[in-house]
């Protein structure tokens, strides 16, 4: 008996999803587990593989078009089956079968193919990956100036890269971004933290000299591939802290409880073209340094990749914010609830100083502050944190010994 292959939630934020594209075609046979469609959630664009065996009856919603959670994208059926519109209307009687919880994983990008023009869809609509949409939209890149190299001469990522812009004239019209899935859902959730968050804030600076000199005397005996980032040691420090501050490594859970964490699953901001992720390092707390920062590069180019699972941006505990790259000395960030605090760190700069001699000196000081919400942190709690922290960051070897 024919089924409804339905849009599935793959990821907790997710409201509705769009059809990036159909890996089979209607007649096709599909065996159960195997990829049948890439989906673009809010997040990244995922293979969602097939929950029965059987035969692609019909495509309900195109390659580029978008449903609600839980609306019928296909059916899926025995070869040559009739299948009854009420099926996927909800008017009749037949049978509808839930898909069987198919794991999801991230699509991959297809192998390199010569160079084509681009194909469009029905309806006219140029072929080209969720991806490849959102950087052709952040560069100003139009689409149909590009040349695809994915299959029938699909535009992906690469082909983004590649292209050659046109000389921008003096004199341009204003232009219009169509809002992506993972745009409208940030702002969402900024929005509503912003509004129901009673944040306030907390500011520290640290001198961050022996945590430097000691990070170049650790990357002067690791490879390349291995070395550490000036965040991977902010990090390792925060989650030392965490573990004795479990107030500020807490969640608010629906006005009725609050959630003191033990373990520290940390999340790292990341900035993408098309919006902010945080990827989450679960159990950060176990990891050596080493280890810490070998998951943070791989999370990060994740991300960047468009490649994370829902598991691996969901779960936090706690979010560090750096925008110090960018030379930015200091701000303050948005927390992700249902997280109670977020620390935004900036960029360690020279300057003067009081030394501890007394004398005038120049030294490097990085700003720190810790956004809270009020309803779980006091001032006092959030202060001893930062208290914790900022002799750690300032006097690191026994724990970078450790």
């Amino acid at each position: 008996m024919a089924i409804v292959i339905k849009m599935p939630r793959l990821s907790d934020t997710m409201e509705e999803g769009g059809i990036a594209n159909w890996l089979k075609q209607e007649g096709d046979a599909v065996e159960e587990g195997e990829a049948l469609v890439e989906i673009e959630t809010d997040k990244a664009t995922m293979e969602y593989q097939s929950p029965e065996k059987g035969h692609l009856l019909r495509i309900l919603v195109a390659a580029g078009e978008s449903t609600a959670l839980g609306s019928p994208i296909a059916v899926l059926g025995e070869r040559g089956e009739q299948i009854d519109e009420a099926l996927f209307k909800g008017t009749g009687k037949v049978e509808e079968q839930a898909p069987k919880s198919p794991s999801a994983q991230v699509a991959s990008a297809p192998p390199q193919e010569q160079r084509q023009a681009p194909t469009t869809a029905a309806g006219g609509r140029i072929k080209a990956s969720p991806l490849a949409r959102r950087l052709a939209a952040a560069r100003g890149v139009e689409l149909e100036n590009v040349r695809g190299s994915g299959p029938q001469g699909r535009i992906v990522a690469r082909d983004i890269d590649a292209s050659d812009r046109p000389a921008v004239a003096s004199l341009r019209a204003p232009t219009r971004v169509a809002l992506s899935r993972m745009r409208k859902t940030i702002a969402q959730r900024l929005q509503q933290a912003k509004h129901d968050i009673p944040h306030y804030y907390l500011k520290a600076s640290a001198s961050v000299e022996q945590l430097l000199q000691g990070r170049q005397r650790l990357n002067a005996s690791l490879p390349a591939e291995h070395k550490l980032t000036f965040n991977d040691l902010i990090a390792f420090m925060t989650i030392k802290a965490l573990l004795q501050h479990p107030q500020v490594n807490s969640a608010w859970l629906d006005g009725q409880e609050i959630v003191q964490h033990h373990t520290v699953n940390l999340a790292l901001a990341v900035a993408l073209p098309e919006g902010l992720l945080t990827p989450v390092i679960e159990h950060s707390e176990r990891l050596s340094l080493t280890a810490l920062s070998a998951a943070s590069k791989t999370l990060v180019a994740k991300a960047k990749q468009g490649r994370l699972s829902p598991d691996e941006y969901r779960g936090g505990t706690f979010t560090i914010s750096n925008l110090g790259m960018y030379g930015i000395e200091e701000f303050s960030a948005i927390i992700n609830p249902p997280q109670a605090a977020i620390l935004a760190v900036g960029a360690a700069r020279a300057v003067p100083q009081v030394l501890d001699d007394g004398q005038l000196g120049v030294q490097r000081r990085v700003a720190l502050t810790l956004s809270c919400d009020h309803r779980l942190i006091d001032g006092a709690v959030g202060a001893q944190f930062l208290a914790t922290l900022v002799p750690y960051l300032e006097h690191p070897l026994m724990l970078l010994s450790a």
